[in-house]
């Protein structure tokens, strides 16, 4: 009777500590998410700079280049990564400040592409990875780590998620859009590995780098250009004791 017992409280103990911990992360789940990220980053670095090809980079080529390549989806893997050129970027960067209220939403994409290009540059500037080599279906000059295209893509439509999830008041548009952009996001990245022009690696190493730099420019820079978000602006009228 007694083991029972100290088997149940142990196991009390355990779910209350498990329960305990799952809180934690999801309070800081923005934290974690930036460590989580930085420390892919990292390890994706260090294989990069020993120079040899990795068990990802293997396994996706021989995924998504030898046996999923078709005629027919060519065009379509095209088409996608067309979507983080900075042409078809520039044109919906105009088409948000032509449509959003105020200037402000399109310098505050802008801004967030420029920087992300530059950071993207500096990068590749330092890495000096070359690209694959005798798989590549378009021509793409310039280094391969991280991927430009999944950085930008990750950067731009990133930042539209998480500008539809704070200012969009209805949930099924909430989440109709966060999904479509989600999707464009990866298949961007699929298309840069599928068209042989990045590896694996590079493509997850964009994702990464973005992720991070959307984490701070979405507290730092954002506020300075929209405000408060309404919930936000809730939290400061409840506070300060207002009606909503």
């Amino acid at each position: 009777m007694d083991r029972m017992e100290s088997e149940q409280e142990g196991a009390e103990r355990t779910h209350g500590t498990a329960k305990r911990l799952a809180a934690l992360l999801v309070e800081n789940r923005v934290l974690v998410l930036v460590l989580v990220c930085l420390a892919v980053f990292m390890l994706l670095l260090a294989e990069v700079l020993e120079g040899e090809l990795m068990r990802i980079d293997a396994l996706a080529r021989w995924l998504i280049v030898e046996h999923l390549r078709a005629d027919w989806l060519t065009p379509i893997m095209e088409a996608f990564s067309a979507l983080a050129t900075p042409m078809v970027i520039v044109a919906m960067l105009l088409e948000i400040a032509a449509f959003a209220p105020g200037k402000r939403p399109g310098w505050c994409c802008a801004l967030n592409v420029g920087l992300v290009a530059l950071l993207n540059l500096g990068i590749k500037a330092l890495v000096q990875r070359p690209r694959p080599e005798g798989i590549n279906l378009v021509v793409e000059h310039g280094f391969s780590f991280p991927s430009g295209h999944s950085m930008a893509a990750c950067a731009f439509f990133g930042l539209l998620v998480w500008l539809v999830w704070h200012y969009e008041d209805d949930r099924r548009r909430r989440m109709l859009f966060s999904a479509v952009f989600s999707l464009i996001i990866l298949m961007i990245g699929i298309s840069r590995i599928y068209l042989g022009v990045h590896y694996a690696s590079d493509v997850i190493g964009g994702f990464c780098a973005s992720l991070i730099w959307l984490v701070f420019y979405t507290r730092i820079a954002v506020p300075l250009f929209l405000g408060p978000t309404p919930t936000r602006r809730k939290v400061e009228r409840s506070a300060r004791g207002e009606r909503p």
